[in-house]
């Protein structure tokens, strides 16, 4: 693809960003990295020796069968769930490259984690916000006050949790690599050759990245919940659980938006609280991670080329970098 990244593209980091927007998308996992593009996705791994070990994988998604799936707002969510699985599996691949064959996880060790971290994000950022929000309902004089201070408790633990995770030391070099991926994403969109040192000229922060993601979801959820007012504590519960997917698709179109409108300065107004959060859950790459996530991108490019595939083919496809 081609494009070029000005000195009008420059993020909140001095960084360049890319003028243009791509189908492709990523995770930084366990010393290494994951990119998904239309039909393909791959993982690249530092193996403990120092060795590059890569696997790809064809994207069988369910968006690709099914037009009605690939309406706006229910492609978010069900693309939102897809990545979680390819995610979970990236992981997966990633630890066994890391603890060997003889210590491999079990198939069904990884689908308890994903279940369990689904539980607990849905429980730590929409049930106990509404739970605690609740035992003072009879303080609260109006639905709009609950509202309010729901709202206000859920963005709070979510901007507490990134706090936490940002001062972890276990996590920096996964935020290490999730700059690479960001970076790699950045260079191909830029148009340059996949290289570390073209590659470490882009940003690390990115319009799509799953942090700007979820604080899109927060501020969504505000507004989603305000009309439903006060009913029995257990309906209020039920609400949230079930407003997941909904408010999912549609943080998903916002995120999609914003990747593709981000040369208007306004945007990129809108953007700025995302792109500074990121600021916690990446950190500078070195060569060498910058060199896993382009092998890892690579890896994706040799089997197609996303940016000459049909926007039908890729609606929904990709949620974030």
């Amino acid at each position: 693809m081609s494009g070029e990244a000005t000195e009008a593209t420059r993020l909140p980091d001095g960084r360049l960003m890319a003028a243009n927007d791509a189908p492709v998308g990523g995770q930084a996992i366990l010393e290494g990295v994951m990119m998904r593009g239309v039909g393909i996705w791959a993982v690249a791994v530092r193996e403990p020796e120092g060795e590059i070990e890569i696997r790809s994988f064809p994207l069988k998604s369910v968006l690709r069968r099914h037009r009605t799936l690939r309406l706006p707002v229910i492609r978010g969510a069900v693309a939102l769930f897809e990545s979680m699985g390819i995610g979970f599996k990236a992981l997966q691949i990633s630890a066994d490259i890391q603890l060997g064959e003889e210590e491999e996880l079990s198939r069904g060790a990884w689908i308890g984690a994903m279940v369990l971290s689904l539980g607990l994000a849905v429980g730590l950022f929409f049930v106990i916000p509404v739970a605690l929000t609740s035992l003072i309902r009879d303080q609260l004089d109006s639905s709009l006050l609950f509202w309010l201070v729901e709202g206000i408790l859920r963005t709070t633990i979510f901007l507490g949790y990134l706090a936490l995770l940002a001062k972890m030391p276990d996590l920096r070099r996964v935020f290490e690599y999730h700059g690479a991926e960001h970076k790699t994403i950045a260079c191909y969109e830029g148009g340059e050759p996949l290289t570390p040192e073209n590659a470490e000229r882009y940003s690390r922060l990115h319009p799509r990245c799953g942090t700007s993601f979820l604080l899109i979801v927060m501020v969504i959820a505000i507004f989603m919940f305000a009309p439903i007012g006060l009913p029995a504590w257990y309906w209020l519960v039920l609400s949230r659980i079930v407003g997941v997917p909904l408010i999912a698709g549609l943080s998903f179109e916002a995120i999609r938006w914003f990747g593709r409108n981000r040369s208007k300065s306004w945007v990129r107004t809108l953007m700025w609280p995302g792109l500074q959060l990121q600021r916690l859950t990446t950190r500078e790459p070195d060569h060498d991670q910058l060199a896993v996530a382009i092998a890892s991108l690579r890896a994706v490019l040799d089997g197609e080329d996303p940016a000459d595939l049909a926007d039908a083919a890729n609606a929904g496809l990709e949620v974030a970098a």
